[in-house]
């Protein structure tokens, strides 16, 4: 992210994000789901720490799709959603809270030397998150299986996508490497580009975000990075936006963003077919948009 400016836009989308944020109170019935959800679930946040005592710990939240303050009934695919420079988490609940109505968890680690309260600040340890990013998935997968805690049986383990804003969208291209775990499906790269030996391993589906005037990280590094993929991917572009300004809602593109990452996700979590061919029509708002594709049914 970068700038204070971006901080301020997406402290408004935290104010309007959606989902009432309660405590963890108990599980529900683990079970099975099959397809992607019909309606919204309520939104519930739980605050977790990644080897807590590690020389690296990581803070973690995790929103998930709730019902009377339990986590709901089902199987929910993740979503490990990265920051970027000089953020945090909350600061991005506009599109994860939504994200997590509309049936998916997702985990976002507060990475140790690049959040906005980081007392060692450090531009390059960017370098360091994507390996942040896969010890979250390890943890996850663990915690899935352990007994009595709440999220235990609820997380779909071998569905997992990244997704991440600017620092946090090179973080997840820095995870699509040769050789990386088929657990990850899917990668939405936000005001972002490509990390040396990304989009490699295998083929995961790529939606990349960006405004055409964006004045940190051009588009042109984001296009460059979509045009180096090899499998399926898609380039959604905002004409005259900067670095951030469709993550806030009500300002124009916001709700282009959101449909078009919310039917991604269900698309590659959830094998949702008719959510894949929605997604033109998602992204389009005349004079505001435009959407390349190479995705395959």
């Amino acid at each position: 992210m970068g700038a204070q400016r971006l901080v301020a836009v997406l402290l408004t989308a935290l104010l309007a994000g959606c989902g009432t944020a309660t405590a963890a109170s108990g599980g529900g019935t683990p079970g099975p789901t099959r397809h992607a959800p019909d309606g919204t679930y309520d939104v519930a946040v739980r605050q977790l720490t990644v080897d807590p005592g590690s020389r690296r710990p990581l803070p973690l939240t995790v929103w998930y799709p709730a019902t009377a303050g339990r986590v709901a009934a089902g199987r929910f695919p993740v979503v490990l959603y990265s920051h970027g420079l000089r953020s945090l988490p909350e600061l991005h609940a506009a599109l994860t809270t939504r994200w997590a109505a509309a049936g998916f968890v997702v985990a976002a680690p507060t990475y140790p030397r690049t959040n906005l309260r980081a007392a060692h600040f450090t531009r390059a340890d960017v370098r360091n998150q994507p390996a942040d990013g896969w010890r979250v998935i390890r943890y996850l997968v663990r915690l899935d299986a352990a007994r009595g805690d709440p999220l235990a049986g609820h997380l779909d383990v071998n569905r997992f996508a990244a997704a991440g804003h600017s620092a946090g969208g090179f973080t997840t291209a820095g995870m699509l490497t040769s050789g990386h775990s088929a657990r990850l499906r899917s990668g939405i790269v936000i005001a972002g580009g490509g990390l040396a030996g990304s989009f490699a391993g295998p083929a995961a589906p790529l939606l990349f975000v960006h405004g055409s005037a964006d004045p940190i990280v051009a588009e042109s590094v984001g296009r460059a990075a979509y045009d180096r993929t090899t499998g399926p991917a898609a380039f959604l572009s905002l004409s005259g936006q900067g670095h951030g300004e469709y993550l806030s809602p009500g300002r124009p593109g916001f709700a282009q963003v959101l449909a078009t990452t919310t039917d991604f996700l269900r698309w590659t979590l959830y094998d949702d077919r008719a959510a894949r061919h929605r997604l033109p029509a998602d992204a389009r708002l005349a004079g505001v948009t435009s959407f390349d594709s190479r995705l395959r049914s």
